[in-house]
C-alpha cells in the first residue's frame, strides 16, 4: 500500500470520524429503523470510506510520482550544470593555451621582424662625419675605413698602409677618400717611405683642395722634401702654403720651418 501524504490522512480520519458518528446515530436510533435499513446504512457508510481511502491513495500516489519525476529533473538538471561546468573549464583551458600560443607567435614574428630590420640595416648607407665632411656611407665602407685607422692609431704604420690602399681601390669615390689619402701618406712618411707619402699628400691636394686635412698635407710634402734633403723644393712647399691656407694652423708652422731653412 502507498504511503498516505498528510492531506489524504486528513481526509481519511474524517471519513472514518463520520463512520463513527453514524454508527453512534444508528445505535441511538435502533428503535426507528429495522435491521435491513442498518445494514445498509453500514454497507454505504464503508463504501463511502473505502472511497474516501482509495482516493487518498491515488493522491499519495500521485504524489510521490510528482516527487520522483522532480527529482529525476533535478538530477538530469544537476547533471546538465556538472557537464557545462567541465566544457567551460576546458574551454577556459583552450583560450588560456591559445593566449599563450598567440603571446609565443608574436614574439617570434617580432624578433624575425627586428632579425629582417637588423639584417637590412647592415646594407642601407648610414651618416657619418669625418674631418669636417658629412656623407653617407655604405656599412662596410664605414666598416672597412675604421679598421684601417684602428691599426694606424696602434702605432703599427706598415700593417695600416695596405689597408688604406685597398680601402681607396675598393671605394674610389668615398667620401673617406680624402682622410683615407691622409692617413696613408703619414703611415708612409712614419716608415720613411717619403716618395710614396708625397704622392698620396698630392692626390689629397688635389682632390679636395679645401679639404680641412689640405693644409697639413702641404706640410707634410713639406716634411718628406726635408727629409729627402730637397731644401729648396720644401721651400718653395713651405711658401706656397703659406699663400694657399694662411690663416690655418700649417701656415704657422710652415713660418718656423722656413726660418729655419734661412
Amino acid at each position: 500500500m502507498s504511503t498516505l501524504t498528510s492531506d489524504g490522512m486528513t481526509a481519511l480520519r474524517r471519513a472514518l470520524a463520520f463512520a463513527l458518528l453514524g454508527l453512534a446515530a444508528a445505535s441511538a436510533g435502533a428503535g426507528l429503523f429495522d435491521d435491513e435499513e442498518a445494514r445498509r446504512a453500514i454497507l454505504d457508510l464503508r463504501q463511502r470510506v473505502e472511497a474516501v481511502r482509495l482516493q487518498a491513495e491515488q493522491g499519495a500516489s500521485r504524489a510521490s510520482e510528482d516527487n520522483e519525476a522532480l527529482r529525476r529533473s533535478l538530477l538530469e538538471l544537476q547533471n546538465q550544470i556538472e557537464t557545462l561546468r567541465a566544457e567551460t573549464a576546458k574551454l577556459r583551458g583552450q583560450n588560456e593555451q591559445l593566449s599563450r600560443d598567440l603571446a609565443e607567435t608574436q614574439r617570434v614574428q617580432k624578433d624575425v621582424v627586428q632579425g629582417v630590420d637588423s639584417r637590412l640595416r647592415q646594407f642601407e648607407p648610414v651618416k657619418v662625419s669625418v674631418d669636417g665632411r658629412e656623407f653617407s656611407a655604405e656599412p662596410a665602407e664605414k666598416r672597412d675605413f675604421e679598421a684601417a685607422m684602428l691599426v694606424f692609431r696602434k702605432g703599427e704604420f706598415a700593417a695600416a698602409q695596405p689597408l688604406f690602399i685597398d680601402f681607396l681601390k675598393r671605394y674610389a669615390q668615398s667620401g673617406y677618400g680624402p682622410s683615407a689619402l691622409f692617413w696613408l701618406g703619414n703611415a708612409q712618411y712614419a716608415t720613411r717611405d717619403y716618395k710614396e707619402a708625397m704622392i698620396n699628400f698630392r692626390a689629397l691636394i688635389a682632390r679636395e683642395p679645401e679639404h680641412m686635412r689640405s693644409p697639413e698635407a702641404v706640410l707634410s710634402i713639406a716634411n718628406c722634401q726635408i727629409e729627402l734633403k730637397d731644401t729648396k723644393g720644401a721651400r718653395k712647399t713651405l711658401e706656397d702654403l703659406l699663400k694657399a691656407y694662411p690663416q690655418s694652423e700649417a701656415a704657422t708652422a710652415a713660418k718656423d720651418r722656413l726660418a729655419r731653412l734661412k
